[in-house]
């Protein structure tokens, strides 16, 4: 009974072995280095394009913060940058 239970043990590790081996020798390919690459560089944006969405969020807070702030000490509402341009133009 010992027997059977060691060599069971043993034929687990070694196709657990096996299977590690060509998953790490699959890794070295081209193909495989090509595609870690790929997963790195597709993290890579999502990361950045995350931290972008973040400073944007965080400026229009800001915007909305210091736009509140001038209103209070002036009494004047100011104008968003964007129909400031349009008023400009449409003056000048």
């Amino acid at each position: 009974m010992r027997r059977l239970f060691w060599f069971g043990a043993g034929l687990a590790a070694g196709v657990a072995l096996t299977r590690k081996v060509r998953s790490v020798a699959r890794q070295a390919t081209p193909a495989g280095v090509a595609a870690n690459l790929g997963e790195a560089m597709h993290e890579l944006a999502t990361a950045v394009g995350t931290f972008g969405a973040d400073v944007r969020a965080g400026m229009a807070e800001r915007e909305e913060e210091l736009s509140e702030m001038v209103e209070q000490r002036s009494g004047v509402s100011p104008v968003t940058r964007g129909a400031g341009a349009r008023a400009r133009r449409a003056n000048g």
